[in-house]
């Protein structure tokens, strides 16, 4: 991205966009080729350094696997980060799909099952206040955009205590996730499965593959420190 470019997505001048570029790169973390600025691999140090304090995903990550075994389904799990689920941790099956997930993706929270269930589990004033501010996508077909739809598919997820999305992000994909929960029961992050429509019903989501993940989760916060 050129300084410009910077400064309009970050909200800054151009002359504050250009002092935290060139802070950057005399850190390393990016590289200027005269004009456009980019990541350099020292920045993968800093998510490195975030995931390696996640305690709990050295712990979810068996759990995690035994979902994938069982299912034979890719399995995620994401945290809430402004507007976005950003995926901390994940375990691949060897199915394909075309969508490209993997640590560090950032989805629109509101159209993902691991974004309703964090939602669901945030103060009304904060869900208010992130519903207030997103211009929702049509990704396919099947998007919800209207903003009382959404309210009425976390509240779903809040109560049912699990969110499904049928082909909502992508045509074809289906994803169910459920919360985990530390040891004093606040939300730590969402975990989820995510398959084909071809492969797996509807009801087999809210019934077997809920079953595992519900398993899973609880499996994750039992071996949580106090």
């Amino acid at each position: 991205m050129t300084i410009s470019e910077v400064a309009e997505v970050t909200g800054t001048t151009r002359a504050t966009a250009r002092r935290f570029l060139l802070t950057l790169e005399q850190l390393g973390h990016i590289r200027n080729d005269g004009r456009k600025f980019s990541l350099t691999p020292h920045v993968l140090g800093l998510g490195y350094a975030y995931l390696s304090s996640l305690n709990w995903w050295q712990i979810a990550q068996p759990a995690m696997e035994d979902v994938v075994q069982e299912l034979q389904e890719s399995s995620s799990a994401a945290v809430l980060d402004g507007k976005d689920v950003i995926y901390v941790a994940r375990v691949s099956a060897t199915r394909i799909m075309s969508i490209n997930l993997s640590i560090g993706t950032r989805l629109p929270a509101h159209v993902t099952s691991l974004g309703r269930v964090l939602l669901s589990h945030q103060p009304p004033d904060v869900l208010d206040e992130y519903l207030a501010g997103i211009v929702p996508n049509k990704f396919t077909d099947r998007t919800k955009t209207e903003i009382s739809a959404l309210r009425e598919s976390i509240e779903t997820a809040r109560l049912k205590g699990y969110a499904l999305v049928d082909q909502e992000l992508e045509t074809g994909l289906r994803s169910l996730a459920v919360p985990i929960y530390d040891r004093n029961g606040h939300i730590l992050a969402a975990l989820n499965v995510g398959t084909h429509a071809a492969r797996s019903r509807l009801d087999e989501m809210t019934t077997r593959f809920l079953t595992v993940l519900l398993d899973a989760s609880r499996k994750i916060t039992a071996q949580l420190p106090n």
